[in-house]
């Protein structure tokens, strides 16, 4: 079948500087592309690449977009090349959701994301009140000393039924990794698991650290693509996958991954709009085993105004 393909860019700005280990991040930008079938049916999806996670860049998925005709086959869609990971998932959303107009509220436990330092001493009671009880708290960030301080603070004030999962952006060195799982250990009740401690090359590392204390540690970073992630579990990693599936590359691919290996996976955001998590919470709601959280609690993060744009294109669709 052939299909029209239209495309165009799209930003959005973060209501306030998202912070981690891997710098600032100030606009949020992605690719939002239609696929029209014979019959004028019409499929939506999203490019949302991270090149710092291991996707191609924006420019790169741009650049494939342009050089593309405007009438395209599924041929096309399914020989995308895996250093395209984000393509890959934004073709592929495209095609399953032609000609539906699913707007499923996917009912799964969600974790809300925390501001880096001190802001999330008062953020997460704004979050509680909106129904979360699972927040995810970026580290790695400031001096470790001082980290430290406020999630003594921080876990001392969550309510006694919360999870806090806590975020590296593999931004620690083997020492703080250590200093920061003994912290944990300190409240297994309340710590889900550390993800992703030390760089990616360091999966060995990160192996020895997960059977050396009781904390769970989970593989963000080093999982990000669908290679990755195989990658990994075929060197004998067994426990938590975060999979971003906006960057993970093939759908169709994944869920084989998945269903094949039954991984303990935790499937997470990746400040893609409405339309691209949609498809993510439709793979999400499809593959997860271990009845964890997913992590697309975001869009507190974003300025309104934009978030009511895209509600309306949604409900035109």
């Amino acid at each position: 079948m052939i299909y029209r393909f239209e495309f165009r860019p799209l930003a959005r700005r973060f209501l306030r500087s998202l912070t981690t280990s891997h710098g600032s991040w100030d606009i949020r930008e992605s690719i939002i592309i239609r696929l029209i079938d014979e019959a004028g049916r019409d499929g939506w999806g999203e490019i949302a690449p991270i090149s710092w996670f291991g996707s191609e860049t924006l420019e790169q998925a741009l650049d494939f977009c342009r050089q593309l005709p405007k009438e395209i086959t599924e041929k096309v869609i399914f020989s995308i090349p895996d250093d395209l990971p984000a393509c890959q998932f934004g073709f592929e959303s495209a095609l399953e959701a032609l000609g539906t107009r699913e707007n499923n509220q996917y009912l799964m436990p969600n974790s809300g994301l925390l501001p880096a330092g001190e802001a999330a001493l008062s953020v997460w009671q704004k979050l509680w009140e909106q129904g979360y009880r699972t927040f995810k708290w970026k580290i790695g960030v400031d001096a470790i000393a001082h980290e430290l301080k406020i999630f003594q603070l921080l876990i001392h004030n969550l309510p006694a039924s919360t999870t806090l999962r806590l975020d590296a952006n593999a931004g620690l060195s083997y020492q703080e990794a250590e200093l920061w799982l003994e912290n944990c250990d300190l409240f297994p009740e309340n710590i889900e698991f550390l993800e992703q401690p030390l760089a990616v090359e360091e999966l060995e590392t990160m192996l020895q650290l997960s059977k050396s204390y009781s904390t769970a540690i989970a593989l963000d970073e080093s999982v990000a693509t669908l290679q990755q992630l195989i990658d990994a579990y075929q060197r004998g990693w067994r426990g938590i996958f975060v999979i971003k599936p906006g960057i993970a590359g093939s759908p169709s691919r994944l869920r084989q991954f998945c269903r094949q290996h039954n991984i303990d996976a935790v499937f997470s955001s990746v400040f893609e709009t409405a339309i691209g998590r949609q498809a993510a919470l439709r793979l999400a709601a499809e593959l997860s085993q271990h009845n964890r959280a997913v992590g697309f609690g975001i869009n507190h993060l974003f300025e309104q105004e934009e978030d009511t744009w895209l509600q309306r294109l949604w409900k035109d669709l």
